[in-house]
């Protein structure tokens, strides 16, 4: 009897020890959302199905991707800013973090195909609390 009861007390506080070493989840933070912003793409507005896949397009848009992702500074947001190019002409639209990351993804642009050809519809996305900048 004492043996059972012993084997008892030991499964009890081994049972107590486990419970208490469990940390709770945080819950997962949800990815951006940006169902609105694209909701307004649809309609007048050039999107990227409609840019032409002629090979000067095709490598304007290109190599200011690849300028943008190479960018360690740019928050996903930036990195995620729409190119379209459409007969030498280069539309830039979506949400950033700054002032700071527009300008400088504009400038990738103006680089690549000329401060002339690229028309900025970037916007400052407002921050949320609880997310990090990049």
């Amino acid at each position: 009897m004492n043996r059972l009861r012993n084997i008892v007390l030991v499964c009890l506080l081994g049972l107590g020890g486990t419970l208490s070493a469990q940390t709770p989840r945080q819950q997962p933070t949800a990815p951006p959302d940006n169902t609105r912003v694209n909701k307004g793409d649809h309609g007048t507005r050039a999107t990227a199905d409609q840019q032409k896949n002629n090979g000067s397009d095709v490598e304007i848009t290109r190599q200011i991707r690849r300028s943008i992702i190479q960018d360690k500074s740019l928050s996903t947001y930036a990195k995620n800013v729409k190119v379209i190019t459409q007969n030498g002409n280069v539309i830039l639209r979506g949400p950033v973090r700054s002032e700071e990351e527009k300008a400088l993804v504009e400038t990738k642009a103006n680089d690549v195909a000329g401060a002339s050809h690229v028309k900025s519809e970037i916007q400052i996305a407002a921050k949320q609390p609880g997310q990090k900048t990049h």
